[in-house]
């Protein structure tokens, strides 16, 4: 069978991880009226009859880092459903298992972090590279195929987390000056029983911070858990997220809730630290929980002869890793906030 047949036969991660499937691009429509479009290994376009009035172009992307399973797991399931027929469609939607050759090794990345490769075309230095300059064609060429006059475009892309954290599963908002924070994208997060949403500060070169700044997506990155290998994910722990976002492409309006501050813990990002040498290090043990927080004037690590300390009020940490390369973000310090004024 080819690549094709195995997807329309509901084996879509399947084909995408077996390599030895030569890979063309085909369309086709199923039973439901639904156009599917195969645009490349692990990406799928799909093109319901008939649009609502207030449509959406919607993207869901995971994959990213090949060790992040649980994403992939719910966006396989999600694309069986609606080969087979349960899930009918209200809006276009575009869907990615991104990095097929690092799930295959089992690791985040081959050579480079994908996830920091969104800001510019890059120079064709290495397979991550290539994949991420495709990337932002297909989601140029999705957005701008759009047939709808206003649609209202979304972006949610899905991840693990590589250590524990405080909050199972919580999203992170990228900073663009474009309107992408809206009242129906924070009822989608409350709706989908996250734990936690950061509001981060600056503009960054993430696939959700892409979509964002460049096509004023209502973008996401939606973090569901802790790494684990394919096939031993607890995805239970994940139906209320699945749930919402089965919800979002397949009703034609969201409903919008009112923010329940009580429910929801909102941080922003106060600070970023940049590894700049390789004497970079924390003080904290390794297995320390995102959104830990520490106390005003604990010393926290250093690099070189610079020394961190937390700063007035104290700070937690998200994403700690001393061993990003030189130049990337190695922990994010975040505070409490509350998102009453930007709704």
């Amino acid at each position: 069978m080819t690549y094709t047949d195995w997807v329309q036969r509901g084996q879509w991660l399947a084909a995408t991880c077996d390599m030895s499937l030569p890979f063309t691009q085909e369309e086709w429509t199923l039973p439901s009226g639904i156009l599917c479009r195969s645009l490349d290994r692990g990406i799928l376009e799909f093109n319901p009859p008939q649009l609502p009035a207030q449509t959406k172009d919607i993207i869901l992307s995971s994959g990213i880092h090949g060790n992040e399973t649980s994403p992939i797991e719910l966006l396989d399931r999600l694309v069986r459903d609606i080969m087979a027929g349960r899930l009918e469609l209200s809006h276009r939607l575009l869907v990615m298992i991104a990095h097929p050759t690092a799930i295959n090794n089992q690791t985040r990345f081959i050579e480079e972090n994908l996830n920091r490769l969104f800001q510019v075309k890059n120079e064709p230095r290495n397979l991550e590279c290539d994949i991420a300059n495709n990337l932002q064609d297909i989601v140029s060429n999705f957005y701008g195929r759009s047939t709808a006059v206003a649609p209202e475009r979304w972006h949610l892309d899905l991840h693990c987390a590589i250590r524990k954290s405080q909050h199972y599963r919580f999203a992170l908002s990228p900073f663009t000056d474009k309107p992408t924070r809206s009242a129906s994208l924070f009822s989608f997060i409350q709706q989908a029983n996250l734990d936690a949403v950061l509001l981060s500060n600056r503009p960054s070169s993430t696939f959700s911070w892409h979509s964002a700044e460049y096509f004023g997506a209502q973008a996401l990155t939606i973090e569901l858990g802790q790494v684990a290998p394919l096939g031993r994910n607890d995805l239970t722990q994940l139906d209320d997220f699945d749930r919402a976002m089965r919800l979002l492409v397949s009703e034609p309006q969201l409903v919008e809730t009112k923010w329940d501050s009580d429910k929801t813990p909102v941080y922003r990002v106060n600070r970023t630290l940049i590894k700049q040498s390789s004497d970079f290090f924390f003080l904290f043990p390794t297995d320390v929980p995102n959104f830990t927080f520490f106390d005003e004037g604990e010393h926290i690590g250093g690099d070189g002869e610079t020394q961190f300390y937390i700063e007035q009020g104290g700070e937690a940490i998200v994403f700690p890793n001393p061993d990003v390369a030189i130049g990337q973000r190695a922990v994010l310090l975040v505070k409490p906030t509350s998102i009453e004024e930007i709704l």
